[in-house]
């Protein structure tokens, strides 16, 4: 038995270390940082939404494990706000 836990909890060790979403990311993140450097350090988005007006382009991306969540909004893809937090994501209610 103690052959099965010690190979699972090493596993859980790595996968843990591998996340990006925690405080030292978030610090790397700086405002009128342009979106492609954001995702060089945060990987793909876990959920995105954006909008254009005219010239004006808007996008708020959110990156989710159980560390946090890290929401960042560009504004002309550059960022101009972000936020973390160390409550695990929050399941979305969805009505239809």
């Amino acid at each position: 038995m103690r052959h099965r836990i010690l190979p699972a909890l090493a596993l859980a060790c790595v996968l843990v270390s591998c996340s990006r979403i925690h405080q030292k990311n978030f610090e790397r993140i700086k405002n009128d940082m342009a979106e492609s450097e954001v995702l060089a350090i945060l990987g793909e988005p876990s959920d995105s939404e954006s909008f254009m007006l005219g010239s004006l382009s808007a996008a708020t991306s959110t990156w989710s494990d159980e560390n946090g969540t890290i929401t960042v909004q560009f504004v002309n893809g550059k960022v101009k706000l972000k936020l973390f937090s160390k409550e695990p994501p929050q399941e979305k209610n969805r009505e239809r």
